[in-house]
């Protein structure tokens, strides 16, 4: 299984429901590594999305504790349990966690791949990612060079978990 980030220097990702930066060239990277796979979120990161709405060409699932939650498109789940055993019908190199801070901590134990989107800004948040570069389990696998747009430096990033 694989999660998909962008984060600040202090490994934010947001604040107030809402990403810190938004980088088209990062969005544009989401939608190619995200494409025709499965998107696991919370629902308050599917709220956040234009008028709410499913992310398009993919299966999005969503998890939330609200027993009446209802979406066109979405496939709505009420537990982990519930959630992995949806995703356990694909293959675990086409499931993505993508969102937010709570559901990104309770699926990175699951997760072997993390595509992180670094950005060389620290912002002021109220969500985080779990530090990767400071985890003994995860490594860098690889990075790209240093890219530029609207004055913001960011790479993107590939973490492995280390088998033991």
């Amino acid at each position: 299984m694989n999660c998909i980030a962008a984060v600040d220097q202090n490994w934010a990702i947001g604040r107030n429901g809402k990403l810190l930066a938004h980088i088209p060239a990062d969005l544009r990277y989401f939608r190619e590594v995200t494409g025709g796979k499965v998107v696991v979120m919370g629902r308050k990161t599917l709220e956040s999305f234009p008028q709410g709405r499913p992310l398009p060409n993919r299966i999005n699932v969503v998890l939330t504790r609200d027993a009446g939650y209802d979406c066109e498109g979405v496939l709505v789940v009420h537990s982990m349990e519930e959630a992995l055993e949806i995703i356990s019908g694909y293959a675990p190199e086409d499931v993505f966690i993508i969102g937010g801070g709570q559901i990104y901590r309770s699926f990175l134990p699951y997760c072997d791949t993390a595509y992180i989107t670094k950005i060389g800004f620290a912002y002021d948040a109220d969500t985080y990612f779990p530090n990767l570069d400071l985890d003994p389990e995860w490594e860098k696998a690889e990075e790209s060079e240093e890219q530029t747009q609207f004055d913001l430096i960011f790479t993107f990033t590939r973490y492995r978990r280390i088998l033991k």
